[in-house]
């Protein structure tokens, strides 16, 4: 069918009334039509050929014109689209590539199948202006709280309205045995927006720590001003949760703040949350005073921070070892994800116990390997030295400032000590060369005999084997499965030897076999060493 004057007029009150139905831009539909029709004239005159149609704004009226671009001589591909300049003359006064060849050609008929074809391709064009409107319109709401209406459950998964789009709320992002019917009212948070080949996807979770984060920030008028900062949130959904607050005002106490009148703020987050039992603690910049607070209600009598492990033992009274834990070890948990740190919990009695030993293997250590009667061991081991290196080699005042030594008595525990330390390394040696490691794995700086022992014992034999190894399998390392953390035990980490240690190890290895350039390693250094300054504020 040709189109008419009425067709044309029909053209426009078409695309207003698809725009205004889809919210879209009318050009984008018009773009849409006219790109269609181009396609229709293409089956027409010759797919090859560049027909372009424009649809006139005010009137409706299509134009259809045949293109040619002007190109070098050898790079002509499309002998239907392209021209040289040479031939280019006839029609443009000065030709250069790049200019175009402009001819208006007969409109096309548009049977049957170029008026479907032409039919899905507007459709295609205006989905996917609906989609890039709806991604538009929602991805800066990620990280947000939306209400929607509930439309339909498929498969567990929850389908909600929020007005100008769908979203999913999973199975695995409801709180506990939720359930829900059709136009029911529901609030969530927006976890993520993605833009994906069916359309931009809505992610809705209600158990995202930061749900219930907003949710506060909605109650509490100071944490809206940013008074009062959330500092960390832990959830175990629809049971139990820690929050930890801080008010940059010292005349407003930021617990209080949040739990509202009568706690009438934080009961209006639990109602939300299905009664879920929340716990708001003070924030603090100590991390000991920090988990002490966190593992309220229960009282703590020690804390123990290792730092090199980022692992924190608490001890507490006998009578509150089960309040700490808390149901299923639930308390523990959540104050393990609110400080970031692996806590282990012992009681009074346990960690007495424990003291006790490593006292008592000290003390055999320094009775079998400097001859030593039981009183003086224990002597050493109450200042504090722990092995026989700083025994060997402590600067020889702190060994006569122990009661009762003299500086014979001194350089006689250090000739013992070194002669003892000797004789284990040579013993080390031996042992790995027996297991077949390499001088090539000996002699490399920073291993002592007793790490090339570990590592022969681990089947790692020559600087090759050692250069493949990563880092966490030299120094051991976290890998978390199934939402628990589990430790890898490292090869060299009873050593004492750290992540940063391993890395620098492996690195000089693979530069002295020559896997590594190390001019690279120089070059990337400066830039490492900006970006530090950077994070530090520098």
């Amino acid at each position: 069918m040709a189109i008419t004057s009425a067709n044309q007029l029909e053209l426009l009150q078409t695309a207003e009334a698809v725009a205004r139905e889809k919210m879209i831009d009318p050009d984008l539909v018009i773009e849409a039509m006219e790109d269609s029709l181009a396609r229709a004239a293409k089956s027409r005159y010759g797919s090859e050929m560049d027909i372009r149609v424009k649809i006139d704004r005010k009137t409706g009226n299509a134009t259809f014109t045949r293109v040619r671009t002007v190109v070098d001589d050898d790079a002509v591909e499309n002998y239907q689209a392209q021209v040289t300049v040479a031939q280019a003359r006839p029609y443009l006064d000065d030709p250069k590539v790049g200019d175009e060849i402009v001819d208006e050609v007969p409109p096309v008929e548009l049977g049957r199948i170029a008026a479907q074809s032409a039919k899905q391709v507007i459709l295609q064009r205006v989905r996917e202006a609906e989609r890039d409107r709806q991604y538009e319109e929602f991805k800066d709401r990620a990280g947000t709280i939306i209400n929607g209406v509930v439309k339909r459950e498929e498969y567990g998964n929850i389908i909600v309205d929020v007005g100008r789009g769908e979203a999913i709320l999973r199975r695995n992002e409801k709180i506990g045995r939720e359930s829900y019917r059709p136009n029911d009212r529901i609030r969530a948070y927006v976890k993520d927006v993605r833009r994906e080949a069916r359309g931009p996807q809505i992610f809705l979770s209600r158990t995202d720590p930061q749900f219930m984060a907003e949710l506060f920030k909605m109650e509490v008028p100071e944490i809206y001003d940013g008074v009062i900062e959330i500092k960390a949130v832990a959830r175990d959904p629809g049971s139990r949760a820690k929050i930890a607050v801080i008010s940059y005002d010292n005349s407003i106490d930021p617990v209080g703040a949040c739990v509202g009148m009568r706690g009438s703020r934080v009961q209006a987050v639990v109602g939300e949350l299905q009664g879920e039992k929340i716990d708001i603690i003070p924030w603090s910049g100590d991390q000991a005073t920090f988990l002490v607070n966190a593992l309220q209600p229960a009282e703590v009598a020690k804390v123990v921070f290792d730092e090199d492990a980022s692992r924190i033992e608490v001890v507490v009274p006998d009578e509150q070892l089960s309040l700490a834990i808390g149901r299923r070890g639930q308390n523990v948990r959540l104050a393990s994800q609110l400080t970031g740190l692996d806590i282990d919990i012992l009681t009074e009695e346990e960690e007495s116990k424990r003291r006790q030993a490593e006292f008592n293997a000290r003390t055999k250590l320094f009775m079998d390997a400097l001859d030593l009667d039981e009183f003086f061991a224990q002597l050493l081991v109450a200042e504090g030295f722990t092995n026989l290196e700083e025994v060997a080699y402590v600067d020889l005042d702190e060994l006569l400032s122990i009661e009762g030594v003299d500086e014979s008595t001194a350089e006689e525990l250090q000739t013992r000590a070194r002669e003892n330390l000797e004789a284990a390394n040579k013993a080390a040696l031996e042992s790995a060369r027996a297991l077949g490691a390499e001088d090539s794995l000996i002699e490399f700086e920073g291993l002592t005999p007793q790490m090339v022992e570990a590592l022969a014992k681990d089947d790692v034999k020559t600087l090759e084997d050692f250069a493949t190894l990563a880092d966490w399998e030299i120094a051991g390392g976290w890998t978390t499965e199934n939402g628990q953390r589990k430790k890898d035990e490292g090869i060299l980490e009873p050593f004492g030897v750290s992540l940063e240690d391993a890395q620098a190890m492996v690195m000089t290895a693979r530069v002295m076999l020559g896997w590594v350039d190390p001019t690279e390693l120089e070059a990337e250094t400066p830039d490492a060493e900006g970006e530090d300054e950077q994070e530090a504020g520098v």
